[in-house]
């Protein structure tokens, strides 16, 4: 009968050091894909000759006192390759839309044509296509502190973890082991990300 206790307490035990072990892995994966997340959508912000919905995803609009973002007030489609359609569920915003795009730091002037608007994307100029790089790699830095900065949230959940003793030090060496491959990876990624954008923006 003391065995049958111990070996279940062993097992309860055990199950607990591997649920605290995915908790914290699942933690730090999630925060960390949160960074990447972020940074796909700023560097989307940054246009190339190449039209793309995406270009417009800074622009909200005041609709009826809420600040919406213009993607959920419209169809926005590619007509070609440096053309954007955009067709408003609600036409009486069509002058505040325009308006607003026209004063982003996109560059670009809307026509309006009928109920729609369209946007012929103006080439860039060597001098946009080098300052929106800046940004871009800006961004990816920003992102790499954000990494990093989960890398650190989650290797002081693993040390508070351990003063509790809900692990062992072997599994907390280890976890940090596992925190620094994701780390890594992640990392990895955002230089990839940045070399494709890079490669897009000086792509004529």
């Amino acid at each position: 009968m003391f065995d049958c206790i111990f070996y279940a307490n062993v097992i309860h035990e055990n199950r607990k050091d591997i649920i605290m072990i995915e908790n914290i892995k699942e933690f730090s994966k999630t925060k960390m894909e949160n960074c990447i997340t972020i940074l796909i959508n700023n560097l989307d912000t940054l246009r190339t000759d190449r039209a793309s919905p995406s270009i417009l995803n800074s622009i909200y609009i005041d609709y009826f006192g809420n600040n919406v973002q213009l993607q959920k007030l419209a169809n926005i489609i590619v007509e070609n390759f440096n053309t954007l359609k955009i067709s408003l569920f609600d036409v009486s915003i069509k002058n505040r839309v325009k308006k607003s795009i026209v004063n982003s730091n996109l560059g670009l002037n809307p026509i309006s044509i009928g109920n729609d608007l369209r946007i012929v994307l103006p080439s860039l100029t060597e001098e946009r296509r080098k300052s929106y790089i800046k940004m871009a790699k800006n961004f990816s830095e920003q992102s790499r502190i954000c990494i990093r900065n989960v890398r650190r949230s989650s290797n002081e959940k693993i040390k508070r973890t351990l003063k509790e003793k809900l692990i062992s030090s072997d599994i907390e060496k280890s976890l940090q082991s596992d925190v620094q491959i994701l780390t890594d990876f992640y990392i990895n990624k955002i230089s990839k990300i940045l070399k494709i954008k890079e490669h897009d923006l000086m792509n004529i």
